[in-house]
């Protein structure tokens, strides 16, 4: 068998789950429901552009939060060795071993105006505060369930930098700040990049989490393509219109910031 076989199933599966999906989707964004070409699909995802706004604001907020959060958590798994080491990061995956659902049903349980933080708080005379159905809410829901997004690839490129490095630095006379500036920043880019890509494109779309933290004053864009699917304003045209301009404006976001350059991009993506 040579190369160009062995690619095959590949190639196969390119086909069948990406490029079929974004041809339907395609389709059905610029078709209506007789099956004539129309562009009013897209005029109509036009009505959500507030939607669309507040669901890049809160993905680009959830993913600074997951990146100031994350960072320093990566640093210490990599600089921790043996057991110590692997019980974080089970620790940190363990979550993810349980339902999607489950873990957001957990956080209701904790946010709920009679829910375990409002009782602790009620014990010291706090409270009761307004922990749920808010943004904040939202915010806490993305960074819970998308921070091993970001923790694991920088834990990886960290771990790349060797210690003999750090201490030539600091034999030369760096201090803590020049160590982290000049060289653990630097070195831990790749890692940044890739977290934030994987952090920020599902956060962008969520939908469960704003429905069951943020009630239904917090909407997002997600939210919207899911009842034209599945709910009861079912049009699936006009649902695939707007997931097909929430896909071009996560790709100028990318491309924007530079998060899709081709340096490195293939490695960051693996």
């Amino acid at each position: 068998m040579n190369l160009r076989q062995a690619a095959y199933p590949y190639m196969m599966w390119t086909v069948v789950f990406i490029a079929v999906p974004l041809g339907l989707i395609i389709y059905f964004a610029f078709t209506d429901m007789q099956g004539s070409l129309s562009m009013d699909n897209l005029v109509q995802a036009g009505r959500y552009s507030s939607v669309f706004v507040k669901s890049i604001w809160l993905a680009v907020v959830s993913t600074v939060l997951c990146l100031v959060i994350g960072y320093p958590v990566a640093y210490l798994m990599s600089r921790m060795k043996g057991i110590g080491n692997r019980t974080l990061l089970m620790l940190l995956m363990l979550p993810m071993w349980m339902n999607f659902l489950l873990r957001t049903y957990a956080w209701m349980t904790l946010l709920e105006n009679n829910g375990i933080i409002n009782n602790l708080l009620g014990m010291v005379g706090i409270g009761p505060l307004n922990l749920i159905n808010t943004q904040g809410a939202v915010v806490m829901g993305m960074i819970y369930n998308y921070i091993p997004f970001m923790i694991v690839p920088l834990r990886s490129v960290m771990l790349k930098i060797q210690n003999d490095v750090l201490e030539a630095a600091q034999d030369l006379g760096a201090g803590p700040r020049e160590v982290f500036t000049k060289i653990i920043l630097p070195l831990s880019k790749p890692g940044i990049k890739t977290g934030v890509m994987m952090v920020f494109v599902p956060a962008v779309s969520t939908f469960i989490i704003s429905q069951m933290l943020g009630g239904g004053h917090n909407q997002l864009i997600g939210d919207i393509i899911e009842m034209q699917f599945l709910g009861n304003a079912y049009n699936p045209h006009l649902g695939s219109a707007i997931s097909l301009v929430l896909m071009l404006l996560v790709l100028m976001c990318m491309s924007v910031s530079g998060f899709l350059d081709d340096e490195g991009m293939e490695e960051r993506l693996l």
